[in-house]
């Protein structure tokens, strides 16, 4: 189980936000919204372990994230809004890469059936520059079908998807919710989840 205990966060003299308390329990999802400023990046941030908040704490099954940092950190998958994508590298060694360094290995044929899935049938082999900002958002959201993580945090996952793109991310959700999993998302657009309970948490401007 994932809980945030009252946190509260500060850019400079401004104050995002403060006293969040939540629990997200396996099977469920937690969905982030609120305008552009409020620190919904800044909440996953926070959740993933990479920005300490001012104050508040992590808990990852009873116990501080940074207390347990090497099995939180084996437990989490995190895709920001800046996917990761290295551009001299094609879709396919992007996936491998990406797994090999987070400890799952994954074959060749099994890389490309997760980046057919996903929508990019025949373009397995292109670098990545040559792909267009959605085809590069597949490529990470490859990433989902092959982790073992249980708990993901998901910034703007949506952005740039066509509406095939964004059916196949709650499919994948959805899937994640029934397997037992755990979802933070932080996004503007509706989910339309058919798994596990949905919360919703709005940040002020």
């Amino acid at each position: 189980m994932l809980t945030a205990m009252k946190l509260e966060c500060m850019r400079g003299n401004r104050r995002l936000f403060h006293s969040l308390t939540f629990s997200v329990n396996p099977g469920e999802c937690l969905q982030l919204t609120g305008p552009n400023g409020s620190g919904k990046t800044t909440l996953i941030r926070i959740l993933c372990g990479l920005q300490e908040p001012t104050n508040g704490n992590v808990i990852w099954k009873g116990a501080d994230i940074r207390r347990v940092a090497e099995e939180y950190r084996s437990s989490i998958t995190y895709l920001g809004h800046r996917h990761g994508i290295q551009e001299d590298l094609s879709a396919l060694e992007n996936l491998q890469i990406f797994c090999g360094l987070n400890g799952v290995e994954v074959g060749r044929q099994r890389a490309i059936c997760a980046l057919e899935w996903i929508g990019l049938p025949g373009r397995e082999t292109v670098l990545a520059r040559f792909l267009s900002e959605g085809e590069r958002r597949r490529i990470a959201l490859a990433r989902l079908m092959l982790t073992r993580a249980k708990l993901w945090l998901l910034d703007e996952v949506l952005t740039s998807l066509d509406r095939a793109g964004s059916h196949s991310v709650r499919m994948l959700l959805d899937k994640h919710l029934a397997d037992g999993g755990m979802a933070v998302v932080a996004t503007h657009q509706e989910l339309h989840l058919s798994q596990g309970p949905l919360q919703r948490l709005e940040l002020a401007a």
